[in-house]
């Protein structure tokens, strides 16, 4: 099946595609306008999306939204992950502030969160969610990944790298999207063997 993927961040794509082989993700096209993400739940903001991209493409699109929660912050950053230090902030900037706002003597756990919403044209809608729990590091180490990965130690790892220092497919095998995409992946597997 052919899927829109109804994100502007290239990150996300190189992901997913390969998470959902052998569907073949295909960009959202350039004239087409995401609606703001006004939703309070990371599924209300992929709903958001994937509606927007299925409506405007006539075709099958599944859209992710996903961030990170520390327990010290009560949860936060949240479904604001990607706009912690304000609307245009850089990966660098939302992380910076996040490693500000934990104590390095309080609750260092956080948790990355993914749902991805599937849209039919139709109106077939399948939410599926992932998650990864860890600690946050107290500096940012590694190159690979992007976001928060450079401080979240994986509790799925024996030793205290980040996800910016493991492998592509370490990483993969234990991400939030990773979890997230093979049961979307699962799901679509199952649809068509009914159908």
């Amino acid at each position: 099946m052919q899927l829109i993927l109804a994100t502007r961040n290239p990150h996300k794509v190189h992901e997913l595609a390969p998470l959902l082989e052998p569907h073949v993700l295909v960009p959202l096209p350039d004239e087409i306008e995401l609606p703001p993400e006004t939703g309070t739940s990371f599924a209300a903001n992929a709903l958001i999306k994937a509606r927007a991209a299925a409506g405007a493409t006539a075709e099958p699109a599944v859209a992710d939204d996903s961030g990170i929660e520390a327990a010290a912050l009560s949860g936060a950053p949240g479904v604001w992950s990607a706009r912690y230090a304000g609307e245009g902030a850089t990966d660098e900037q939302n992380l910076a502030k996040l490693l500000a706002e934990v104590p390095d003597d309080g609750d260092r756990r956080v948790a990355y969160l993914c749902v991805l919403a599937f849209v039919d044209p139709g109106g077939e809608e399948r939410v599926v969610e992932g998650r990864c729990t860890g600690v946050l590091a107290r500096q940012p180490r590694g190159d690979g990944g992007f976001g928060y990965d450079p401080a979240f130690v994986p509790d799925d790892v024996a030793d205290d790298r980040t996800m910016a220092e493991l492998s592509p497919e370490e990483k993969d095998a234990i991400s939030h999207r990773g979890r997230a995409a093979r049961a979307f992946r699962d799901w679509l597997v199952a649809q068509e063997a009914a159908a």
